[in-house]
């Protein structure tokens, strides 16, 4: 079974500085049948206006993943990681028993655009850690890259977390296929463009939940940026 979830669908926060589409229920949206898929609990697209950001805050028990699409996000935390998030980085902070940090654009002119994912880890109170690695979009041209999962595997950063995390860039003829499992949730997010999720199309900010599927087909992509999600039951 495939559903279709979109865009217009999501809640929307606007605080001037900081505009957020919430796919899940997250702060003051709340919607009984958008709380997660699986152990993917947020995903929240967020623009942060020039010279703005979050300030320092903490989290606990989660593990958090930030996807950068436009502009750039300054990170700094509790663990001393001082870090610049650019697109084609993946950041990995896995919050543990508690860690505070901070999000910020420093640039004069340029909004941020990035996406703010949590999944929930496999144990609680774990030592905070972070990873941050550099995905080129020729490692995602025309195929689904895997970008976080719980070993590591093929250079993606490791999550502590039942959860693989997939990013393709698709174009014109361009396509891919992943086998999936019936034991596993499936979600699609299209953070740009639009494409087609097993002859569904899907555009820009639209989700894909494959049920009881054994493959995913992504095709006919006009300037599309797809994320993956492979997620515990």
């Amino acid at each position: 079974m495939i559903t279709l979830r979109k865009s217009s669908e999501r809640g929307y926060a606007d605080h001037g500085w900081l505009k957020s589409f919430h796919s899940f229920s997250f702060a003051d949206y709340y919607h009984p049948e958008r709380m997660g898929v699986g152990n993917l609990r947020v995903i929240n697209e967020d623009r942060i206006a020039p010279g703005t950001g979050f300030g320092t805050h903490g989290h606990r028990d989660m593990e958090i993943v930030s996807y950068v699409l436009e502009g750039a996000l300054g990170h700094k935390d509790s663990m001393g990681n001082g870090t610049q998030i650019v697109p084609g980085d993946v950041q990995r902070m896995s919050a543990g028993r508690g860690i505070q940090h901070s999000e910020f654009n420093h640039a004069p002119n340029d909004t941020t655009h990035f996406l703010q994912i949590w999944v929930m880890p496999n144990e609680r109170g774990i030592v905070p850690g972070y990873e941050q690695k550099h995905f080129d979009a020729a490692q995602k041209r025309g195929r689904l890259a895997l970008v976080a999962s719980p070993d590591g595997r093929e250079g993606s950063v490791t999550i502590h977390a039942d959860a693989a995390l997939y990013a393709g860039l698709f174009d014109g003829d361009e396509a891919a296929e992943l086998p999936l499992s019936a034991t596993r949730n499936t979600y699609v997010h299209v953070a740009r463009g639009a494409i087609r999720v097993n002859g569904q199309e899907a555009a820009a900010g639209d989700a894909v939940l494959l049920d009881n599927e054994a493959v995913l087909r992504l095709e006919g992509g006009r300037a599309a940026e797809v994320i993956v999600f492979d997620l515990m039951p």
